[in-house]
């Protein structure tokens, strides 16, 4: 690709013809269609995807030339440019728009140039052209590259990221669970009054949502360990050494210390991008448990004198404008948002995995971005949940011990001694009269007052 200077501009050639491409930019002629082509967003690649994508290129260029396939001349200064790239030292350099080519092209080529360019300044060697093409991008297509790219930004992201917030979670939920564990309180089905359970039982119940979560998305993140690297444009290897993909994959290996692995048929490795859908699928499970515990906590928090107010959630700003004193459960609602973006990016990545036509996925992009701003927005969530909410959660417990008094479904205790007709007048009657189970049954079960008491529970009076 020829270049030549023009002022602030310099003319870039591809084979298309020639673009004028900003003087000081490290892009060239296809990076600069891209700009124009695509200002749709104007949200470029994450920066998590330019790193991996960067060290793709590196460990490629190392393992082109241990196979002959590179000079190393020409080789070190791209491992110099990636380094600097997967450093963030040129991240206003990928401007690209993440609403582009399906396959990711633009940015895989926006990557190729600026490597192939700050290369050749390193290179120091005017007469030696680095070529975004046959150099930096020697061995890969745009349709093996940017989904390789994709799984490892994801795994770094959970890594890093979810689990450890999700595990935080679970933690906190489950140090609440003992803490709660001898504090009665009336169970609720179809929200209505049921049998009576401990506060510690639900907390319980809800830290083991989260650990379930934290094993589905371990379960699911090892598809995305399986790499198409060296399919090339179609899965048939084309243009790439035999020994490519497996090298490559090695060395991606001791990058990340993750147990990457080439894929066991490349086609439907570029065909279709079932494991990402998959993966997506536990981030909506993940989600949906997070919107029904937070749903939770803003039903027991509800009140703090008309409603259930069961808990008291910590206080953390004021929650209206016009009313004074208004205090509002507004880090469950946070976590709510955030679910409802998950989920929404689920049926978006649902709709992208089923746009594989025949040996190529055309919408890489969305599925990328979509999955690590799940990513992030559900381990940020997690995390602001486990710390500026759960953490402080204390029982009501005088409210508590109120309403397992009245509540007419402890009379369910009593079936096993009276039998469910005689224990279902009891109820009617309390619910008629406005009196307690307790009261009612001391009347009409039969029932010495001790047992009643051992069936019913001591009263709190």
């Amino acid at each position: 690709m020829q270049e030549s200077n023009s002022g602030q501009f310099r003319i870039a050639h591809d084979t298309l013809g020639e673009i004028r491409v900003p003087a000081d930019a490290l892009w060239g002629a296809q990076t600069q269609r891209a700009i124009g082509n695509f200002p749709i967003s104007g949200r470029p690649m994450p920066r998590s995807v330019i790193r991996t994508l960067a060290m793709i290129k590196l460990c490629a260029a190392e393992v082109n030339t241990e196979l002959g396939e590179l000079d190393r001349d020409i080789a070190e200064p791209i491992k110099s440019a990636a380094r600097e790239v997967m450093l963030g030292k040129h991240d206003n350099q990928f401007p690209v728009d993440i609403y582009q080519t399906g396959s990711g092209t633009s940015t895989n080529m926006n990557m190729n140039e600026v490597l192939a360019r700050r290369a050749h300044q390193l290179h120091g060697d005017n007469n030696r052209v680095i070529h975004p093409n046959d150099h930096v991008n020697r061995g890969q297509s745009s349709n093996d590259v940017m989904p390789t790219a994709m799984h490892l930004a994801v795994l770094e992201s959970v890594d890093s990221m979810l689990l450890p917030a999700l595990i935080t979670l679970q933690e906190t939920l489950g140090e609440k669970a003992v803490a709660f564990r001898s504090v009665r309180k009336v169970g609720r089905t179809h929200l209505t009054d049921a049998v009576p359970l401990a506060l510690g039982d639900e907390f319980g119940g809800y830290a083991a949502q989260v650990g379930y979560a934290v094993n589905r998305i371990r379960q699911a993140r090892e598809g995305l360990l399986e790499l198409p690297l060296g399919g090339t444009a179609v899965g048939t290897g084309l243009n790439a050494h035999p020994d490519f993909a497996r090298n490559t994959i090695a060395a991606l290996t001791a990058e990340t210390d993750l147990p990457l692995r080439e894929a066991d048929n490349h086609f439907e490795a570029q065909g279709a991008r079932d494991a990402a859908v998959q993966f997506s699928g536990t981030l909506k499970t993940a989600a949906v448990s997070l919107m029904k515990i937070s749903n939770d906590l803003r039903w027991m928090s509800s009140g703090p004198r008309t409603g259930l107010s069961e808990i008291r959630l910590p206080e953390v700003q004021p929650g209206s404008s016009i009313m004074p004193g208004k205090v509002n459960p507004v880090i469950p609602e946070a976590v709510t948002m955030v679910c409802a973006r998950v989920i929404g990016n689920d049926a978006a990545v649902t709709v992208a995995g089923q746009s594989g036509n025949f040996e190529l996925n055309v919408m890489i992009p969305l599925i990328t971005v979509a999955l690590l701003e799940s990513v992030e927005l559900m381990a940020n969530a997690a995390q602001v949940l486990a710390s500026r909410c759960v953490r402080g959660i204390e029982a009501n417990t005088d409210s508590l011990a109120e309403q397992l008094e009245r509540s007419l479904m402890s009379v369910t205790a009593l079936v096993p001694e009276i039998g469910y007709d005689r224990a279902s007048a009891i109820a009617q009657e309390a619910h008629r009269s406005g009196r307690s189970i307790r009261e009612v049954a001391h009347e009409r079960s039969g029932l010495e007052p001790d047992t009643i008491d051992r069936l019913l529970g001591p009263s709190p009076c």
